[in-house]
């Protein structure tokens, strides 16, 4: 099909991507009575990693009218447990200092994304999947997209606005080279469901386990159906160590880890065990001229506190409020884009914080031995349900955890110096020979 045949399809809005940071923003724009496109290049359901969701998740899916449906395909989610020393340190959600929910659900994504992206459709959003959006270029007036089907046919979309939801693709990020990746946390994870893995007791029962180890740290994330989704991020120097033994690499590297032997003792595989690298990186901007860019698209940072999924819906709400304004108010736009920069930005670095420390001696001391001086802990627990962006006290007592972080570090500067030498000398891996799509881009 030439140019001059391409189908071409009129909006006010378009959003390229189908999880949730896109479904979020179209469904959203759609509630405030805008038309919009959204493109999704493969078909739901699709397998995603990232089934962990925050209590700070709830009220967004409230307002989007799915939570019915959430719950029916999800695990109860009361707390976070970070073992040590076969000893549960658990922080319940219902202690939070916030206001967020005492609770959450783990999910199947696939189930997840699915319910979202119809929710969308039902919402009067025209979503499409199998379509591969592959350019943008920009207009005086908004944009001009060049997209192509599974049939080969082509599809051009004239926009006013256009929202990137594209994930760790991230269109705009490759075509404009606006994506760095971060020089001071170089990480990689490999990951897989199993059955027979043991769930912990009672209420806890649905709750994430976070282990440490040596080269890094593991997740435990129950499921429905009896699964367990169970993945390490490592540093890429001992993930290298693989040389394409990956499910017995992965297999070894959790029994590294002792307190996972008894709950891993009835444990198998049931589904391919993924690798995946380039896990941390920023976008120099994330907005310009009849442009955003939302979620992960714009920056993924260390899933080690479940941000990822809470980060795209969120920064998908306030988009579509943000490109709702721009469009009533064109000599705003540029004001309105700093506002959702600043806002976005700012959970971003209350996260990465915690992230970047978390396997530190002394992030290690502190977890496993929690005080709640200040009500410190409270401030913890909410961030750990997502408060980061709103909460002036939850704010203010984790500018105290800081201050805690860095005497403690003090107290104790040689191991301190010792374990920050070696996270740079690992930052300066680079890995490769990922088995996700995104990775073999």
């Amino acid at each position: 099909m030439t140019a001059a045949q391409e189908s071409t399809i009129a909006c006010d809005v378009l959003v390229v991507g189908g999880g949730p940071a896109g479904s979020t923003t179209a469904a959203m724009l759609a509630q405030r009575g805008l038309s919009v496109l959204q493109l999704e290049k493969e078909h739901h359901p699709r397998f995603h990693i990232g089934e962990s969701l925050l209590p700070a998740n709830m009220p967004i899916l409230e307002e989007l009218g799915v939570m019915d449906e959430v719950r029916k395909i999800g695990v109860l989610k009361l707390g976070a447990d970070f073992p040590q020393n076969d000893k549960f340190h658990t922080f319940h959600f219902r202690r939070s200092l916030g206001k967020t929910p005492p609770f959450a659900f783990q999910v199947k994504r696939e189930d997840y994304d699915r319910v979202l992206f119809e929710n969308a459709r039902r919402l009067g959003v025209d979503a499409r999947e199998g379509v591969k959006v592959d350019r943008i270029a920009f207009k005086a007036d908004g944009v001009r997209a060049f997209a192509t089907g599974e049939d080969g046919a082509a599809l051009a979309v004239e926009a006013r606005y256009l929202v990137d939801a594209t994930g760790r693709d991230t269109l705009l990020g490759n075509q404009l080279k606006l994506k760095v990746k971060n020089v001071k946390h170089q990480s990689a994870a490999i990951f897989a469901h199993f059955s027979g893995v043991e769930r912990r007791d009672g209420d806890d029962a649905g709750n994430i386990s976070i282990y440490r180890f040596e080269y890094g740290w593991s997740w435990f994330i129950p499921l429905s159906d009896g699964l367990m989704s169970i993945g390490c991020v490592c540093f890429p120097e001992y993930l290298k160590q693989r040389r394409g033994k990956t499910t017995e690499f992965l297999l070894a590297t959790l029994e590294r880890i002792p307190e996972t032997r008894a709950r891993m003792k009835n444990a198998k595989i049931v589904n391919e065990v993924r690798v995946t690298g380039n896990y941390s990186y920023v976008s120099t901007r994330m907005a310009g001229p009849r442009y955003l860019m939302v979620g992960d698209a714009f920056a993924f940072v260390d899933p080690i506190f479940s941000s990822g999924v809470y980060l795209a819906m969120h920064s998908g709400k306030h988009a579509a409020a943000t490109v709702d304004a721009i469009l009533k108010q064109p000599a705003r736009e540029a004001e309105l884009q700093a506002q959702f920069d600043t806002r976005i930005r700012r959970g971003i670095r209350v996260f990465s914080w915690f992230i970047y420390r978390f396997n530190s001696p002394t992030m290690r001391t502190l977890f496993a031995n929690p005080r709640n001086t200040w009500r410190v802990e409270e401030g913890v627990i909410s961030m750990l349900a997502g408060d980061v962006f709103d909460s002036a006290p939850v704010l203010a007592r984790l500018r105290i955890f800081k201050a805690i972080y860095a005497f403690t570090s003090l107290l104790n500067f040689r191991r301190w110096w010792n374990d920050l030498a070696e996270r740079r000398r690992q930052s300066r891996y680079a890995f490769e020979g990922g088995t996700t799509p995104v990775d073999k881009v």
